[in-house]
């Protein structure tokens, strides 16, 4: 059994985790898959190699909230995998009444961490994650299949913002309907071209000094839906960096690749790449090719900050519970 405490970490393999409030989490096994990129997940999705995750789902806090069917929010971890802070978030929600299942994409996929390179596993396969978990969720009796959220933090804010553009490209049989996704810190630098999330109400959030991210891509991709007819918003914190919700110290990573103002790599609807180049949409045209493209045009470098100065965290976690008790519970907090 692990405890979840600050500055520690969170193997979900090692056992069930116990959050803060006292709440042990009960392992989950998700089958997904590995696709080799959007293309292949809405084109050929039958062609994927399939594998699986693990994830670790904590029921709401209370014995008036024992029976269920509760709301439940899937967390996405981004590029450093599954942090203390991530795992922080299940506290947070069971608190509030909302069931959180906390998700491992790297364990089983051999991964540490992508921060020096995103290219071990595609974006697609990060985005079929979330929506093979929500499959597994939905069919739970304890969980409402109506009200399943989705949360990810950089790689996973990404993630769950091309999930919820997937969903209504893939019909409910593939992908469950997710009723919220929060993105947090997002990297919106590929972006389906059509942003349509159906009836999934959409939020994101970023920091204005954020180094990894671009904060004025993110403010456009929520435009965008919005102009589509979508239910979107964005926030931008004041003088905060990326991951400012972890509530430690701000701290360089000198080894993250990142590329933050290079152009955006659109994704059509079938799921093949527009390269920012020719402005053709080319379905052999793969993840790698843009990355490398980005890097070669002298957008790439190395090194980016991460970590949290004064309240930052504490206004996260508010905007975090506001949002999915507004989505998720209808009501909104009273703070």
């Amino acid at each position: 059994m692990t405890e979840a405490v600050p500055g520690g970490s969170a193997d979900l393999a090692a056992g069930p985790v116990v959050l803060a409030n006292g709440i042990e989490g009960e392992s989950i096994r998700v089958p997904t898959a590995n696709p080799t990129g959007f293309h292949q997940a809405i084109s050929d999705p039958d062609a994927m190699p399939a594998t699986e995750i693990l994830g670790m789902l904590f029921p709401p806090f209370g014995p008036e909230r024992s029976d269920g069917p509760w709301p439940v929010v899937i967390i996405v971890p981004g590029s450093l995998g599954v942090a203390p802070s991530h795992v922080a978030k299940a506290d947070y929600l069971t608190d509030a009444g909302i069931a959180c299942c906390v998700i491992d994409p790297f364990g089983t996929r051999g991964v540490i961490s992508t921060v020096a390179n995103q290219a071990q596993y595609t974006f697609a396969a990060s985005a079929w994650d979330v929506l093979a978990t929500a499959r597994v969720l939905a069919a739970r009796e304890d969980l409402d299949a109506t009200r399943i959220g989705a949360q990810g933090h950089s790689r996973g804010g990404a993630a769950v913002l091309s999930a919820a553009c997937m969903a209504p490209l893939l019909g409910p049989e593939r992908a469950p309907s997710l009723r919220a996704v929060y993105a947090a810190y997002p990297w919106s630098g590929m972006q389906f071209e059509r942003p349509y999330v159906g009836d999934t109400i959409a939020r994101s959030v970023i920091g204005e000094r954020d180094e990894w991210c671009l904060p004025q891509q993110v403010q456009a991709h929520m435009h965008a839906m919005r102009l589509i007819g979508c239910d979107a918003s964005f926030r931008l914190f004041a003088d905060a960096q990326h991951s400012f919700d972890r509530d430690t110290a701000v701290e360089l990573v000198p080894d993250a690749s990142i590329a933050p103002g290079a152009p955006t790599t659109y994704i059509r609807d079938d799921g093949a790449l527009v390269h920012p180049l020719t402005g053709q949409a080319d379905p052999h045209l793969s993840e790698l090719d843009v990355m490398r493209y980005s890097v070669k045009s002298g957008h790439g470098r190395r090194g980016a900050r991460i970590g949290t100065a004064g309240d930052q965290a504490r206004a996260f976690h508010e905007d975090m519970v506001d949002f999915w008790r507004n989505t998720l519970l209808g009501s909104p907090t009273s703070a």
